[in-house]
């Protein structure tokens, strides 16, 4: 009977035990916050910072802490690699340029987001499509994007008439052609033609609306083939055609925006920051000016990418808090919020028609903004972009001033971004 008693009483004392102290180690750590760390670039409208809150409210079991790099692009690059290099877990999510992917995943330090878009069922179909592609490198998604900036066509409401607007490369240089001059212009069309990045993204417009290539998924060299040389052909007519200023192998996003806001032109190619410019207190075009996509080629219209992505360090600590901040930022919420208080354009195609959108950004209800930025293109998705596009910068210019003809230098384009690629393999 005693050693009855003595059995209940070590059972009695083992249930009390658990009830003051709790659950297991293992449960108990699973209740435990867990701390990560974001990291993009400086953020002037702080919107970043109210994400952030929000994310935390509905994940009380994760802190992020926030962390700014320079906003200058390349100084945020530099200093991600730094880190990222020497396999730190300092940073767990961070932004990345669009053109970063590729180059992150190669050398390693980027975490494959295949088995978490597949686990939770993300559609990828809801998001824009060029955004996605980008994202991807040798079959697999390295990032996700979080907003798109794209090449747009602006043009005078109040000189070319509705029915006159151009839907193709020649019937925009014949439209500029005809009302150059009117209104107090000066130029028929305004573009990015000066030796530096903005040249690539002007004609990777051209090349694509003709269906040419750069690069394939491979990472393989494809340049010289027809569709590439259709479009770098009609991007020269353009130039030489009489409606660009001369002096258009000195023009950069800038020198565009300048002309516009001053009425010295009826077209203009520039990205969406620019419907801000035009419609300030300060421009002369001033409610006069609209938005079109980008002009057809044989194969369509093309829009150059532009924008950020998001994604999460291979070594962090902690991968899947991370991953829960990153579909934050990239989901429904997380876009609005960003759409909303950021003013940027989200990548999340059911947000385009949300009131509250629209009404923080009036631009994204327009049909043909929509319609123009679902045209988008990638640059060449390459681990060696940067060098890649240092070599098509001297072909594209060699173009842009007459040094040589079109064949010529995509032959050339070719050479040297073969010898390229096989020197990094």
């Amino acid at each position: 009977m005693k050693r009855f008693i003595a059995v209940v009483i070590l059972i009695a004392l083992s249930v009390g035990l658990f009830l003051a102290f709790g659950p297991t180690d293992s449960n108990a750590a699973s209740k435990k916050q867990v701390t990560i760390t974001y990291v993009r670039g400086k953020d002037e409208t702080h919107a970043t910072e109210k994400i952030i809150q929000e994310f935390m409210k509905k994940n009380p079991d994760i802190k992020v802490i926030y962390k700014e790099n320079p906003s200058d692009t390349g100084q945020n690059h530099d200093q991600l690699v730094t880190v990222l290099s020497a396999g730190g877990s300092d940073i767990d999510v961070f932004d990345m340029d669009v053109i970063w992917p590729a180059e992150f995943a190669q050398a390693g330090y980027t975490l494959p987001l295949d088995r978490f878009i597949k686990r939770d069922k993300i559609n990828l179909n809801d998001y824009i499509k060029g955004t996605i592609d980008a994202a991807r490198f040798k079959g697999q998604m390295w990032a996700f994007p979080r907003f798109i900036d794209a090449g747009l066509l602006y043009y005078r409401k109040d000189i070319v008439p509705p029915n006159e607007l151009p839907k193709t490369w020649d019937e925009l240089i014949k439209v500029a052609k005809k009302y150059k001059g009117k209104n107090g212009t000066k130029y028929g069309f305004l573009m990015q033609a000066k030796q530096y990045e903005g040249l690539v993204c002007d004609a990777i417009e051209y090349i694509a609306s003709y269906g040419g290539r750069v690069v394939d998924e491979s990472g393989n060299i494809v340049v010289n083939n027809q569709g590439t040389i259709d479009g770098l052909n009609m991007m020269r007519k353009v130039i030489t055609s009489g409606i660009v200023p001369p002096n258009i192998n000195t023009f950069t996003e800038v020198e565009t925006h300048t002309a516009f806001i001053n009425g010295l032109a009826v077209f203009a190619r520039n990205w969406p920051y620019m419907w801000a410019m035009v419609n300030s207190p300060q421009s002369k075009v001033k409610g006069k000016v609209g938005i079109l996509p980008l002009p057809k080629g044989s194969k369509g219209s093309a829009a150059a990418l532009g924008g950020w992505m998001v994604g999460i360090n291979k070594y962090t600590k902690n991968p899947e808090a991370s991953w829960r901040l990153l579909k934050f930022l990239v989901q429904k919420e997380g876009q609005k919020l960003m759409a909303i208080y950021n003013g940027n354009v989200p990548v999340y195609k059911p947000l385009f028609n949300d009131k509250d959108v629209i009404k923080a950004n009036p631009l994204i209800g327009d049909k043909k903004f929509i319609e123009a930025i679902l045209a988008a293109v990638p640059r060449p998705v390459s681990p060696i972009y940067p060098k890649i596009s240092d070599v098509m910068q001297i072909e594209l210019s060699n173009i842009v001033n007459g040094k040589k003809d079109v064949k010529t230098a995509v032959l050339d384009m070719d050479k040297k971004l073969k010898e390229l690629v096989k020197t990094q393999r």
